[in-house]
């Protein structure tokens, strides 16, 4: 039985909604892509990146990425949320979602990206960041809290 599907999200574009009830600590999926190194993902994705802030990489510990726009699944489409209903969690070079909190049937599934810039945080970088997700204690923005 499946427990989550993509459709049109009222956040942005597309999302990963609940087709069941889901509980806190259900594992729902893993994020899967090619694997690059950091310098190889921005040389690829520089362009698309910089023109809608929107990005399909997803950064591991050791400074490599799963690039989810190149052999991805339906984890690329998950949201950013300063509520969010799941997490991420790293296993080795593998990324797993795992919900957090109870999620009901038709709910869209959320992950807080905390995304890193380097350099300043200057005006272009936020509007560039910018977050949709209207939730109570919102920060405005998908970089991480760090300042």
């Amino acid at each position: 039985m499946r427990r989550i599907t993509v459709r049109t999200s009222p956040v942005h574009g597309r999302g990963v909604f609940a087709l069941a009830d889901l509980l806190p600590g259900t594992l729902l999926l893993e994020y899967k892509g090619l694997r690059l190194s950091w310098k190889e993902a921005q040389r690829v994705h520089a362009r698309s990146a910089a023109e809608d802030g929107h990005t399909f990489l997803f950064g591991l510990d050791d400074g490599s990425v799963i690039d989810g726009a190149r052999g991805g699944n339906s984890a690329r489409w998950l949201n950013h949320s300063c509520a969010p209903n799941c997490e991420a969690e790293q296993d080795g070079e593998r990324v797993f979602i795992r919900a957090i909190r109870p999620i009901e049937t038709g709910q869209e599934l959320f992950i807080d990206y905390r995304l890193t810039v380097d350099g300043r945080r200057t005006a272009a970088i936020k509007r560039l960041y910018a977050c949709r997700c209207l939730a109570a204690g919102c920060r405005g923005t998908m970089l991480s809290g760090r300042r």
